[in-house]
Order: structure tokens, then C-alpha cells, then sequence
């Protein structure tokens, strides 16, 4: 396959990985350009960018890119994208793709009727850690996975690993839990390290899934902080017939029903070094369960993953699979819709239903 070309529709905080990915491996994406309505904002933007800025869809599309990443703001995201299957333009939608349980069933109506080329960035499994989690779990080193603890990710970006980890497609379940707060000393932020001590309130949410098939899931999340602090850390365990994964270590039976213990190592290039940083995989003693598709990039995590999206969805319109299609994302954010539900009623059990697009 060629190089990919896409454009892209905004120009916040999620838009600007998709023009650093574009920078960082120009021998696999093209970016043709950037819409942004407002002309004022868009020249600076083009001059801090360097990149080509338009202001309506029809010259976005004049350059023809191969399909249209779309990354605006939340409550926009269902009218923008319908109105794009309309057009019959391919699309790549930034999470979520709706807000309201009216607006997944509109999405869901319009694709039904225009059959889009529509895939969504959720991009989390793509990510060099979970996707050698879930590599893991796919070689039934752990074997049927019955539960989950995952203490990582918000909303549907947890549900969709919960979701994966589990195997769930569209079992209905019960939840409950309860949202609660706690005094953190902030450390970091999207701006960077800070050192004044300051404290503020952070919630905690805990959430318990039980699905219809048995199989139960624990959501823990401490609010934005667990994303940018160096005091909350990320924690996950799964655990299988045969085995667990409690977070970078993992414990699983032989054929011969003999126990191992074995660590996760990440392997990073330049590390003490004079090379360049790159990630090049994730090692679980003597091989890899996972490898950086985009070798020497020099990308963090979730660059490596929405690159991998890119390069999914230009494998997609070109005739490939789906990476994530929006019934999954559809599903996802369903039920994190549900679980806001059940954060607002402290131990009640909310059920969910099954709907038109599982």
C-alpha cells in the first residue's frame, strides 16, 4: 500500500497527534490539510503548524485525500459525521461519536442508510501495552477470561477494553457503583511537571459490571489526574482459568499444568544511549508479544496507536477490514453513558438493553 493520505477537520488538543504522526513518518502519512472555520485561528495555526489550513469542506476535499479525520468538539461530532455519510466522504471519527443515547440511534439510523466508510479512533488497543495484554490472551496463556480490574482509562475508553479483554459483543448487564472524592496534590498536567504543592479535590469512580454471559468487570478511576500525575499510577488484572495478568507480571500454567511466573519487559531504543528514543516492542521472557509497526518513529504510546489507526483505516478504505467500526464504538459509548447512570445513583442496579446496532 501507498502512502496514506487523510485531512483533517479541527485543530484542539486530539487533532494536533494526527499532524505530529504526519510530521514524524512522512514516508507513510500526507496530510492535505486542516480545516478550521475560523479564519483568524486558522492562520495562526497554519503558521505554528506549518501545514495547509482551509476554512470550508469543499476545499478540504479539493486536495482528494484518501478520507477525513474528524476531530471536534464532543457535541458536534454526530451532526458533523451525518452530515459527511450525506456526502459519502470515508471518515474517521475522534471518540465518542455521540453524546445522548438519541444521538447514537440517529448515527446508527444514518449509517444504516447511507453505508458509510466510517471507522472510529479509539485507540487505546493499539497502544504497545495493551496490545500485548490482550496478545496474551489471545494464545490462551491465561485461558478464558472471566474478570477484569481495570484502574487506567474513563468511560468508554475503559468499557472498550473492558469490552476486549472480556470478549463481550452485545450482552446486556447489570451495573452499579458510586462516585466519590478525594484530596490529591496535583504533579503534572498536559502543560507539564508542577512543583507548588497545590491540592484540590479529585473524584473516584467505582463501577461493577455484570454481564449476562457470568462474566464481571470492576471499574476504578481516579478522575483526569490518573492520566497526568506521577503519585496515581495505572493498575489492571485479568484474570483466566489458566492464569492472570496482574499488570506487568504474569502468572499462567503449562500444558503440563505446571506454574510460571513471567514479567512483562519493554524494550526502548536509545536508552542510555546516543541513538534517537524509539519504542521497539514489549518482551515476555525469550519473544516479543508485541512490536512497534512504525520502527525507529520516534512517537509516544498513544502516538504509536492513533498512527496504527491511520494506517488501519487507509488499509480499510483501500478494501481491508474494519479496525473499529462504529457499532463497537456505538456499544461503548452506551454503555458508558449507562454507567454515568449508575454513578448518579449510588448502588442502584441500572440494566442495559440490547440495541439496534449489536
Amino acid at each position: 500500500m501507498g502512502k496514506i493520505r487523510f485531512a483533517l477537520i479541527g485543530a484542539g488538543w486530539r487533532a494536533q497527534f494526527f499532524i505530529r504522526i504526519a510530521k514524524a513518518l512522512p514516508e507513510s502519512f500526507e496530510l492535505t490539510g486542516v480545516l478550521v472555520r475560523d479564519p483568524m485561528k486558522g492562520s495562526a495555526f497554519a503558521e505554528n503548524w506549518q501545514v495547509k489550513v482551509v476554512s470550508t469542506l469543499e476545499e478540504l476535499l479539493k486536495d482528494s485525500p484518501d478520507f477525513v479525520v474528524l476531530s471536534i468538539r464532543r457535541g458536534e461530532a454526530a451532526d458533523y459525521l451525518i452530515r459527511l455519510f450525506r456526502m459519502g466522504v470515508p471518515v474517521l471519527a475522534e471518540t465518542p461519536p455521540g453524546e445522548t443515547f438519541e444521538k447514537l440511534n440517529e448515527l446508527w439510523r444514518a449509517y444504516e442508510q447511507y453505508q458509510p466508510k466510517v471507522q472510529v479512533a479509539e485507540q487505546y488497543f493499539l497502544q504497545p501495552l495493551y496490545a500485548a495484554w490482550y496478545q496474551a490472551i489471545q494464545e490462551g496463556l491465561i485461558g478464558e477470561v472471566t474478570n477484569i480490574s481495570i484502574s487506567a482509562l474513563h468511560g468508554y475508553h475503559a468499557v472498550s477494553m473492558i469490552r476486549r479483554m472480556l470478549g463481550i459483543k452485545g450482552e446486556t448487564c447489570v451495573m452499579y457503583g458510586k462516585r466519590y472524592s478525594f484530596p490529591v496534590t496535583q504533579t503534572y498536567s498536559r502543560a507539564g511537571m508542577t512543583f507548588d504543592g497545590e491540592v484540590t479535590q479529585c473524584s473516584r469512580d467505582r463501577v461493577v459490571f455484570e454481564f449476562e454471559n457470568g462474566k464481571t468487570a470492576f471499574f476504578d478511576f481516579a478522575g483526569s489526574v490518573q492520566y497526568h500525575s506521577f503519585i496515581r499510577t495505572r493498575q489492571l488484572n485479568i484474570q483466566g482459568t489458566r492464569g492472570e495478568i496482574d499488570d506487568l507480571t504474569i502468572r499462567y500454567l503449562l500444558p503440563s499444568n505446571i506454574p510460571v511466573t513471567e514479567e512483562l519487559r519493554r524494550i526502548d531504543l536509545g536508552v542510555y544511549g546516543n541513538q534517537e528514543w524509539a519504542h521497539y516492542g514489549i518482551m515476555l521472557g525469550e519473544r516479543f508479544l508485541y512490536q512497534n509497526p512504525f520502527e525507529n518513529a520516534r512517537l509516544n504510546d498513544d502516538e504509536i496507536a492513533i498512527a496504527g489507526l491511520l494506517l488501519g483505516m487507509g488499509r480499510y478504505v483501500a478494501g481491508g477490514d474494519e479496525i473499529y467500526p462504529l457499532s463497537q464504538a456505538l456499544q461503548d459509548t452506551y454503555l458508558s453513558l449507562k454507567m454515568e447512570e449508575a454513578l448518579k445513583t449510588p448502588y442502584q442496579p441500572v440494566k442495559t438493553l440490547a440495541q439496534i446496532w449489536s
